[in-house]
């Protein structure tokens, strides 16, 4: 079979919103601390006209709408660069839940009424020329720009005005469409899924065929999508800080505070940041790098308290990653300390036994409830 890579579609395929690190990556220019920040300096997330504190406005539900849309995309596209195991997976709805139930019996009706219109005498083929019809959109959905010849073959031998007049005089071969269809997926889906291909060849019964035709049908629409998103990542990653900064621009243009829990986690970790170099140089006027201050306010996510401080909006999409380091550093204290105790109060008495060390440290880690150890 083709390898999968000359099968799936390019970027034109799908419209994966572009993005990553919100522009986040200060600059290198120095700013003053007697003064605050040096705006000419700075990525300015302002509007010239309009002050960071200036009081909330009522927003329209369209702007809410718009807001929600927005940021859905460009999580996804920050996930996409970030996560290098991103994938889009298939949803299943839970065993025994209301909507797996409806959706059950929904589809359990359709093919039920399918097999009672084939059963016929003469047999019915209106549910089967739509899926007939579904199936050939799909295929073509599935076909790169250069496919033409497959197209071609697809758009004659899928041809649904011919297939209707066919059914009308009860000359329609479906198997013969079946076989069809089963080759084309054969041609254009990944070799992971040949497997299915040949499962799809040794079924006879036309519904049960057309139920698991739809099946891998979707499986392919899904290794697609993730062969396109693998695609444009190196676009994405050349783009996403400058397309991040637009979009928390125009939500600042729409909501002049949308980021006052960014500006206080960057004052706070200004001020830090101002009192250590105090501290180092006496009275001394010092100048603030916005790298160091940067630094000092990921220093300070590690730190979090998420009972009382709410997290900078800045940093909303990486939360969960930031949980975890935090979860991995006090993971990583504790154990350290465990280990500087126990060496300190034995002393010599340890320090020749072999293993004991990280047998320490893995006893440590499994009395250590909710922390993962590796």
């Amino acid at each position: 079979m083709p390898d999968s890579e000359g099968k799936l579609p390019t970027s034109d395929s799908y419209n994966i919103g572009q993005g990553e690190r919100e522009g986040r990556r200060a600059t290198s220019t120095d700013i003053t601390d007697k003064g605050g920040c040096d705006s000419t300096n700075m990525p300015d997330l302002c509007k010239p006209s309009i002050s960071c504190c200036s009081n909330t406005r009522l927003v329209s539900v369209t702007e809410v709408l718009e807001t929600a849309r927005d940021v859905s995309n460009m999580a996804i596209a920050h996930e996409v660069v970030i996560n290098s195991n991103f994938q889009i997976q298939q949803m299943e709805s839970p065993q025994n839940s209301l909507e797996r139930r409806v959706k059950d019996i929904v589809h359990r009706a359709f093919w039920d009424s399918l097999q009672a219109q084939l059963g016929e005498t003469p047999p019915q083929y209106s549910h089967a020329i739509k899926l007939l019809q579904e199936v050939k959109e799909s295929l073509l959905a599935l076909l790169l720009p250069g496919h033409t010849r497959l197209r071609s073959q697809i758009s004659e031998v899928l041809d649904l005005e011919l297939i209707q007049q066919q059914a009308k005089h009860n000359a329609l071969d479906i198997h013969r469409m079946a076989g069809f269809i089963i080759g084309m997926m054969g041609s254009l889906c990944a070799p992971v899924r040949d497997g299915e291909i040949r499962k799809l060849k040794s079924i006879t019964d036309t519904v049960s065929l057309f139920r698991e035709i739809f099946r891998v049908l979707d499986m392919m629409k899904i290794d697609m999508v993730n062969f396109t998103i693998k695609t444009l990542k190196p676009h994405l990653q050349q783009q996403s800080i400058q397309y991040e900064r637009s979009k928390f621009q125009e939500f600042l243009n729409k909501q002049p505070n949308a980021l006052e829990h960014t500006t206080a986690w960057l004052k706070a970790a200004s001020e830090e940041t101002s009192n250590s170099k105090s501290q180092n140089h006496g009275n001394q006027p010092t100048v603030l790098s916005p790298a160091a201050v940067l630094n000092q306010g990921y220093m300070n996510l590690l730190k979090w308290n998420h009972d009382t401080n709410t997290y900078p909006e800045t940093v909303l999409m990486d939360k969960c990653r930031l949980q975890g380091l935090q979860q991995r550093l006090e993971q990583l204290t504790l154990v350290a300390s465990v280990l500087l105790v126990t060496t300190n109060a034995v002393g010599a008495a340890i320090g020749g036994l072999p293993g004991f060390v990280d047998k320490l440290k893995q006893v440590t880690c499994v009395l250590l409830d909710e922390l993962s150890c590796k």
